[in-house]
């Protein structure tokens, strides 16, 4: 038949916008293999599934459970093992986020089929054709999928979302007894600072060690707030408990993509690269001219950031007149 299923993200009753990029591939996959996309959402009653359709899935099933309000590892394993098997759906694709790479697995443990993670690209051909990073970003390689069913994370920004408009049929469907105990999510506390999520910010200001004391990263912030951009941080600060690893961009972070990626201090370390080298413009600014961020930068600034940081803040500031 050739459908996929896309599970996406929700959190307090609101789709998540790495769920256009999840659909993106889905639709993708589902078109080379002559099929339907299914849209499944798990989530609180009034969960929002509005302009699915414009991203590609001809079905959007809707599973809607107070009890499953919270992230339930478990339970969303089994809703969406049981309803992957009754479409027979050829994949599952989710994204490789905190919430794909946990349930990702159990689905694919429930179907008893391969598991693809953290892929950059997905094909049909002889199979299904994955592609997926090695060696901290500087190879490649691809996995051929054989299997009559298989699940796939797609890493976070490496899908460019893309309008392509399907039926977006609703279709509400049940959540079956839980068939195994399980651990269950009884609260979720947010940080007290709430900041715009560096993996879906379009701009990211990231600092290093280079700042030498956590009270510096005021300039980040303060530049961030200004260019209405994230603040992101290496792997050595956030070690140190300078900021927290929300913020972490790199291997063990986070994998960023956004329009304009500004490192400051930072030198560039291998694992960082691979968690921002596809931004769409990099500008480095580090006082070390031999720093290996300046290798993969579009723009570098050799310079003290104590000096350079706070000027060219006031400069952005005077030509967006705030």
């Amino acid at each position: 038949m050739g459908d996929v299923m896309a599970v996406l993200e929700q959190r307090n009753g609101t789709l998540k916008r790495i769920c256009h990029e999840t659909l993106t591939a889905a639709r993708s996959l589902a078109d080379e293999l002559g099929g339907q996309v299914h849209a499944l959402v798990i989530g609180p009653a009034g969960v929002s599934v509005e302009g699915l359709g414009e991203y590609g899935a001809d079905k959007i099933l809707v599973c809607e459970d107070g009890a499953l309000e919270l992230y339930q590892g478990t339970r969303y394993a089994q809703i969406a093992a049981e309803l992957a098997g009754k479409h027979r759906h050829d994949a599952v694709v989710l994204a490789a986020t905190s919430f794909g790479k946990d349930l990702g697995p159990r689905i694919a443990a429930k179907l008893g089929c391969p598991f693809a993670s953290d892929v950059t690209s997905i094909a049909a051909g002889d199979g299904i054709v994955v592609a997926r990073p090695a060696f901290s970003g500087k190879a490649t390689y691809e996995l051929k999928i054989v299997a009559q069913q298989c699940v796939i994370s797609i890493r976070p920004n490496a899908v460019t979302p893309a309008t392509v408009t399907r039926g977006g049929v609703v279709e509400q469907v049940t959540a079956g007894e839980s068939d195994v105990p399980g651990a269950t999510t009884v609260e979720v506390k947010e940080p007290d600072r709430v900041a715009l999520d560096v993996a879906e910010a379009s701009v990211v200001v990231a600092g290093g060690r280079g700042l030498k004391e956590p009270e510096h990263f005021r300039l980040i912030e303060e530049l961030a707030a200004t260019l209405d951009g994230a603040v992101g941080a290496s792997r050595a600060v956030v070690d140190a408990g300078w900021r927290p690893h929300s913020e972490q961009v790199g291997q063990t972070g986070k994998t960023v993509s956004p329009n304009l990626y500004i490192a400051i201090g930072l030198s560039g370390a291998i694992q960082h690269l691979a968690g921002m080298r596809t931004s769409k413009v990099i500008v480095a600014i580090n006082r070390d001219k031999d720093a290996p961020i300046f290798k993969v930068a579009d723009y570098g600034l050799v310079g003290d950031l104590f000096e350079v940081v706070p000027r060219l803040t006031e400069e952005i500031k005077k030509v967006r007149g705030s």
